[in-house]
């Protein structure tokens, strides 16, 4: 692999609008110290509106000099993460941030306890227009706040390492040995290699993985079974504190979503699983399969397509793609290309992945390590999805709303990712064709469905601890099989599977993971309807993109088109995978 040094200069990304060199971040880190002071004058004093703004106003001041600074220094540092200038540059920061976060942090208690009256005040001033957004939040969450002193007693409770237990013991602690394929030859195996070992289109090798894998959690599993429970049972003893009715609805609650979206989505999927049992019947015919088995889920087609890429042709191929959307945003994929927006292709010790980030007075930034390949291509566009998202949130938004919610964010790039595969089923050949279809239902299959049925495991889980069943390892893998059984059909199990829950990382963020079943079903929504040439389809889902946070997540995606509180939205996109479904059965036949 090339050294930093080596990469070519237009396949890096150009910081200066952030910050211009390491010398003036030691500046501007220095003088931050002074904003301590200034912010630490307010303690106390915000009892009018006046103070108040003020103290917006200062804390504006502040964050348009340090988030393009803590933006600057991150990317620096993941360019090369054995960089011991980057590393000590980035420490100093966030020592710095440790030390203004721990001396400003009653001001954030204070303006949670702002009287009502003046809170209404507030709100009806045109001048706090921009926050009108920040106190109404404020106002109807005060009910679930404490007291000063318990509020700071929970603030404190930072050693419930429920998801760091599980990340050691998963990650570090435990070894799954030795594996092998169909010609005996062995091969080590660990949670980075076993995806590619679930692809392989070695059926000993993919079933090994999967045993050994959740067979050797199986081993561990009342340590995990223990760690988890406790994690539940804190979720619902805090919510229970905060006087929220459940777990469930505090965390939708935070996100402004109805509790009718999380039971739409489960009952949609449940009306909907044909669709998946229908991709595994023809995935099975696709491998010669006289049998289909859990592990055969991921197997990679023997007609598989390996179509290679230079990243200009990628970025054109990007563009004709997104042209539906019109010509400002393919220009502004142009413009990503052309100004250097985006750190391209890996080199030594560069951060792995892809990722993207923004702060609201620069363009957006985007990082990813470009191999040629087309999952290569779909994560670009999956990653200037969220850059596009963000550049017209900036654009569009002032600061307080700027900043799309979670539950939004991966709308718009899994959008990217549907033009584009569209596109390519318009303009390829049938064995391109059939691996594109494989592509998709996978994707479904693994964002959609199995994300879904995460949803539906942790819902039952704590809804039982709540109704007060006592919670035990073999419950917990009980309900997990019934829930695989459910949604695999007629797709043959192994016991293991029980054992699978334990590795998933996800359920130590409560009530998340649904939300990438919703942002995928969102994103065949907007792109349907974009490409079936649906009045002011386009001009909907520029409304979303140039939102922010200016309303609740469900109000914006409604006033875009997408109601996720109705049956409309599912259907759309499940007859949409549907009528792919019918296209590649007559693929098959031909």
């Amino acid at each position: 692999m090339k050294k930093r040094s080596q990469i070519a200069e237009k396949y890096k990304w150009d910081k200066s609008c952030l910050c211009s060199s390491e010398k003036e971040f030691e500046e501007r880190l220095s003088g931050f110290e002074k904003y301590i002071a200034l912010f630490k004058k307010f303690e106390g004093k915000l009892t009018s509106k006046k103070a108040v703004y003020d103290y917006l106003k200062l804390s504006e001041e502040f964050e348009k000099s340090f988030d393009p600074t803590f933006l600057y220094i991150s990317m620096k540092r993941d360019e090369q993460l054995d960089n011991d200038t980057s590393n000590r540059l980035y420490q100093k920061l966030m020592n710095f941030y440790t030390k203004f976060s721990t001396e400003t942090s009653l001001l954030s208690t204070q303006m949670k306890k702002l009287p009502d009256q003046l809170l209404d005040e507030i709100i009806s001033d045109k001048k706090f227009k921009d926050y009108k957004r920040d106190f109404e939040w404020i106002k109807k969450t005060k009910v679930h706040n404490l007291t000063d002193d318990q509020e700071q007693l929970l603030s404190g409770m930072d050693f419930f390492g429920y998801s760091s237990v599980m990340r050691n013991l998963s990650d570090v602690d435990i070894k799954f040995g030795k594996i092998s394929d169909c010609k005996g030859k062995n091969y080590s195996l660990n949670s980075s290699n076993y995806g590619t070992f679930m692809r392989s289109k070695d059926r000993t090798l993919r079933k090994q993985s999967f045993t050994v894998l959740n067979g050797t959690f199986g081993k561990y599993i009342n340590t995990f079974a223990g760690n988890y429970i406790n994690k539940v049972k804190a979720d619902c003893y805090f919510a229970k504190v905060r006087k929220y009715t459940s777990a469930l609805d505090e965390a939708l609650f935070n996100e402004e979503v109805d509790k009718k979206v999380y039971q739409t989505l489960i009952e949609k999927v449940h009306e909907n699983l044909s669709v998946l049992f229908k991709f595994f019947e023809f995935k099975k015919r696709q491998l010669g399969l006289k049998d289909f088995s859990i592990y055969d889920c991921l197997a990679e087609l023997p007609s598989q397509a390996k179509e290679r890429y230079t990243y200009d042709q990628a970025i054109d191929l990007l563009k004709r793609a997104l042209a539906p959307l019109g010509e400002e945003y393919t220009n502004l994929l142009q413009k990503a290309k052309h100004e250097r927006w985006i750190d391209v292709m890996p080199n030594e010790n560069k951060r792995s992945g892809a990722y993207e980030n923004a702060v609201y007075d620069a363009h957006p930034f985007v990082l990813t390590n470009f191999e040629g390949d087309l999952e290569s291509v779909f994560t670009l566009a999956h990653e200037l999805g969220h850059a596009m998202h963000s550049y017209f949130s900036n654009c569009s938004q002032p600061r307080p709303t700027a900043q799309y919610t979670i539950f939004l964010a991966e709308i718009a790039s899994t959008t990217n990712e549907m033009l584009l595969l569209n596109y390519l089923l318009q303009n390829c050949s049938k064995k391109q064709k059939l691996s594109l279809y494989n592509k998709l239902f996978d994707n479904v299959k693994s964002t959609i469905f199995r994300q879904t049925m995460f949803a539906e495991f942790e819902e039952k889980i704590h809804a039982l601890h709540e109704s007060g069943t006592p919670l035990t390892k073999d419950l917990l893998c009980d309900v997990y099989f019934k829930l695989n059984k459910q949604y695999f059909g007629k797709v043959k199990l192994v016991k293991e599977v029980m054992y699978e829950w334990a590795r998933i990382p996800h359920f130590f963020s409560e009530f998340y993971v649904y939300k990438y079943a919703t942002g995928l079903i969102c994103a065949i929504n907007f792109a349907n309807r974009i490409l079936s040439g649906e009045k002011d389809a386009v001009k909907d889902y520029f409304k979303f993109l140039s939102a922010g946070s200016s309303d609740g997540p469900i109000n914006i995606l409604k006033n875009s088109g997408c109601d996720l509180e109705s049956g409309k939205a599912y259907q759309v996109s499940f007859d949409y995978l549907k009528a792919i479904l019918n296209d590649w059965q007559k693929e098959i036949q031909n």
